[in-house]
């Protein structure tokens, strides 16, 4: 999905159903992001569990980015609208 064009009104049924679309791809880069961090802030130094939970992080944003670009491909592209 592109830039959102919201109006007064936030955004669109069609912008809302394509971010809840794409929302485990959100979350599994949230997750991941929260294993970064861990892992930059462990001190002295990050243990096997922190590295585990970080390849962990990388494979779930590897799988559901791939499903979502399935996804995506499978569906319907809506027809542009030209202006008259």
């Amino acid at each position: 999905m592109d830039v959102l064009s919201t109006g007064p009104d936030g955004p669109t049924p069609d912008e809302l159903a394509a971010i809840e679309d794409e929302w485990p791809v959100i979350a599994a880069e949230l997750e991941l992001t929260g294993a970064e961090i861990a892992v930059l802030n462990a001190h002295p130094h990050p243990t096997e569990l922190d590295w585990r939970r970080l390849r962990r992080a990388e494979r779930r944003v590897a799988r559901e980015t791939t499903e979502w670009l399935a996804r995506t491909a499978r569906a319907p592209r809506p027809t542009a609208r030209r202006a008259s």
